[in-house]
């Protein structure tokens, strides 16, 4: 199948590949002539595992391509997906439906034949609804449908999630539409993954729920572990104990330093006033958003408390800048608050990522780069662990010890155990643990 795919943002990158090594013949658009240049030269804009290989794979065998010209890609499609951003629009925190709308207006344009226009952007209610308002404005005589099919890919395991999806949500209520979206998933369908026809409507409120749903359950383990430490409980074990009962489940029970990255943030706001504007509001939603922006500067607040209650003049090292690890988003991450807060309090930070650091550069310029973890830890009052990369996870706590200043470790992911920290001779802090 012909498949036009418009952005080579992330979702539309990781799709386009996985859509191309299903076998189909993609094409994927996108308006900045530096990215189609460098993709064209292999060179992947984004970190993601597997997906260099993946895209090299494809090209090299004629499934995938790259270009600037919309026309044409979308003229010879049999499917043309809209995978361009939907950020949150300034003021207000509804989704930016720009980019999605002008995707619309020059699809409308280029339309040949019978197609399928599939909105795989996040986007609110209604969406699908203009977006077809705007073709058939455009084109009366064209032959198309629009249809929703939200991702659920995670940064960091996206192939993974598109290849092995836990189901495939199609919104549509054309039934030529639909059959074309089974052929299109035909390789997941054949491997029984489960393919849900709903409405258009549907499928778009779909995204947005599964998303604010577990941003709630990251805020309230996050409350979950404030109480543990005021009580003298265990959060993990407690996270333990609830995560067997099959009703809960153990998946998004870590608790941390607050959510972050491309979805969580924008995708609760943008419900939260979607749902506003319809008169229905989503007040847990709107607790989640807001106890989860105050948790972050809480934690950097927790990091001057370990500190004996003022950083001014100490170095602080940082371990991880990217909201999650895995990915170079910076996205609303974290490590953006809580830097923030320490140098607010006077703290000089030197911080390090595997993989973050040269967009972290761009939002935090005035921030100390080093070149590994120790190097970070050099000389420093206190080590902060934001991000749990596996890089971070079996330090040589020997080395770690005689390198920093102070031995002062605030674990805001407990990736260690307290007993070994205080054993070899640290201050260790974590998250809900006693």
């Amino acid at each position: 199948m012909r498949v036009a795919m418009i952005g080579a943002g992330y979702v539309g990158l990781v799709s386009g590949a996985c859509f191309a090594d299903f076998g189909h013949d993609v094409c994927c658009v996108d308006k900045d002539p530096a990215k189609i240049e460098a993709l064209n030269r292999g060179e992947i804009p984004i970190f993601e595992p597997g997906l260099s290989d993946l895209v090299a794979k494809n090209v090299r065998e004629n499934r995938l391509s790259f270009t600037t010209s919309l026309p044409e890609a979308v003229a010879r499609a049999e499917a043309v997906f809209i995978a361009v951003g939907t950020p949150s629009r300034r003021g207000d925190g509804h989704a930016d439906l720009t980019f999605v709308h002008q995707a619309a207006r020059d699809i409308a344009a280029a339309l040949n034949g019978y197609t399928v226009i599939v909105t795989k952007s996040t986007v609110p209610v209604g969406t699908g609804d203009e977006v077809e308002r705007i073709i058939r404005e455009a084109r009366p005589e064209a032959e198309f449908a629009v249809v929703s099919n939200p991702e659920f890919l995670r940064e960091g395991a996206a192939i993974a999630d598109f290849k092995r999806p836990d189901r495939i949500v199609i919104g549509t209520e054309d039934d030529r539409a639909a059959n074309v979206m089974t052929e299109v998933y035909r390789p997941l369908y054949l491997n029984q993954s489960p393919l849900l026809v709903t409405s258009r409507r549907t499928a778009e409120l779909t995204k947005y729920a599964a998303n604010a749903f577990l941003a709630t359950k990251i805020t309230f383990i996050n409350e979950i572990a404030d109480l543990c430490e005021q009580v003298g409980a265990n959060v993990q074990d407690v996270a333990r104990g609830i995560g067997l009962d099959n009703r809960i489940g153990s998946k998004f029970l870590h608790a941390g330093p607050g959510y972050g990255g491309s979805c969580f943030p924008k995708d609760t706001l943008a419900l939260i006033k979607t749902a506003q504007d319809h008169e229905a509001p989503t007040r847990i939603i709107e607790t989640v958003a807001a106890v989860n922006v105050q948790r972050k500067r809480a934690m950097g607040r927790k990091v001057i408390a370990a500190c004996g209650g003022s950083v001014r003049g100490k170095t602080i090292a940082v371990l991880g800048l990217t909201f999650k690890p895995n990915t170079d988003d910076m996205r609303d991450a974290p490590s953006l608050d809580v830097i923030t807060t320490l140098q607010d309090a006077g703290a000089i930070v030197r911080a390090y990522d595997p993989e973050g650091m040269t967009a972290a550069k761009a939002l935090m310029p005035d921030v100390e780069y080093a070149g590994d973890a120790y190097h970070c830890a050099t000389g420093a009052d206190a080590l902060v662990i934001v991000t749990e990369w596996d890089a971070f996870r079996a330090l040589d706590l020997g080395r770690l010890h005689k390198t920093l200043a102070q031995p002062i470790v605030v674990d805001l992911r407990n990736i260690y155990r307290p007993e070994d920290m205080r054993r070899r001779g640290f201050t260790y802090v974590s998250i809900g643990r006693p």
